[in-house]
């Protein structure tokens, strides 16, 4: 088996390491592409706001004699998240392969000596370049369409992980819910009787416009969000303008919440149109005609995906949670969509799980991020 560092000036090695899951998922339909475009830039440290502060390396696997690739792998340098969480961290992404073990071998161990030589001790993962990259393995709901966003994987990637050594980490799981669903009437008396005694406002939008005003400050709302979590680290101005304009590409701004205390925003709900079916039929080409398959998808999905909600830490046990939950529901009986997708909340969370398992959230997809030390 042959293992390369890709040179990302080498155009052929970046459009194989592009085109590999092509191959990987040419008979699973349920798999979603991402866009190209976004892909690409991932891959190019000029573009990519994650390379002002860290560093990436890719690899491929070629078969032997064949030249023929059957594997790639992403090994991240995250100084952010090290310096944030006081640890020394790597973390790998985009794994795909043929079912190898060989081939997974050999890419991890050149993961492996790439992230040692940088002085890093534990490698996690899969975890992307951006908080809207979707993290962890699938590892149960082979049988439902991915969030976009969300990784998509075969049944045996956990199993080749976990022969090179790696242990579960962390879970989150996703949750389905129907439009149909009623959330018992005190949540939606404890969310405005919240807002009354706390000064809250949920703001909501009508254009992106409107949207576009909340973009100075994302930065801040999202990184006070994080107080008192971790496996997180505060975004950068950069990332959080490239956030803001993947948030606007496609929203729909009604969907799009934000809590405020006076003109100052505490909370979020981000929440999107599920234009997946769109980028299947366009393989994630938006160019000459792909473009129009998502406009169609933007219009006509029936599903949504709530990808994103957070409250800063002094707000969270006076009912904010009770006021997140009453506008999910909202988002979704007040729109036009039947369904929608609530995405990887970390196991962790067991309260949260509960009570919206108790509201008649079905939690139906499982992802599992790994770790192993160096």
């Amino acid at each position: 088996m042959k293992i390369v560092q890709i040179d990302l000036d080498n155009h052929r090695q970046v459009r194989q390491f592009l085109e590999l899951p092509f191959a990987i998922y040419s008979r699973t339909p349920l798999w979603v592409p991402p866009f190209h475009e976004e892909a690409f830039r991932m891959l190019q440290p000029g573009k990519h706001p994650f390379y002002q502060h860290s560093q990436a390396a890719f690899f491929l696997a070629y078969s032997p004699g064949e030249e023929a690739v059957v594997g790639r792998l992403a090994v991240l340098d995250n100084r952010r998240y090290n310096e944030y969480n006081q640890e020394k961290t790597a973390f790998f992404y985009l794994f795909e392969t043929q079912e190898s073990l060989e081939a997974a071998r050999g890419l991890f161990a050149a993961g492996f000596e790439w992230a040692q030589k940088r002085g890093l001790n534990t490698i996690q993962g899969p975890k992307g370049f951006s908080p809207l990259d979707g993290f962890g393995m699938l590892v149960t709901g082979f049988e439902h369409r991915p969030a976009l966003g969300i990784p998509y994987n075969p049944p045996y990637y956990p199993t080749l992980i976990e022969a090179l050594g790696f242990e579960k980490h962390s879970e989150a799981v996703s949750g389905y819910i129907s439009r149909d669903l009623q959330l018992p009437e005190k949540i939606h008396r404890a969310a405005d009787l919240i807002q009354k005694r706390r000064g809250l406002e949920v703001r909501r939008f009508n254009s992106r416009h409107d949207l576009r005003r909340l973009v100075p400050k994302l930065k801040d709302l999202y990184n006070d969000s994080l107080a008192g979590t971790t496996g997180n680290y505060p975004i950068s101005e950069a990332e959080a303008r490239r956030m803001a304009d993947q948030i606007l590409w496609f929203a729909d701004p009604r969907l799009i919440k934000i809590i405020y205390k006076g003109e100052d925003p505490v909370g979020f709900l981000f929440a999107y149109p599920d234009i997946s079916a769109g980028l299947q039929r366009c393989q994630g080409q938006l160019l000459p005609l792909g473009w129009i398959h998502i406009l169609w998808e933007l219009k006509h999905t029936p599903w949504i995906n709530m990808n994103g909600a957070g409250i800063v830490e002094k707000y969270r046990g006076l009912g904010g949670t009770a006021l997140l939950f009453s506008e999910m529901q909202r988002s979704l009986v007040q729109s036009r969509f039947q369904h929608a997708d609530l995405v990887q909340i970390g196991v962790e969370n067991e309260r949260m799980q509960r009570e919206l398992s108790e509201f008649g959230i079905v939690f139906y997809k499982k992802h599992r991020l790994y770790t192993r030390q160096l």
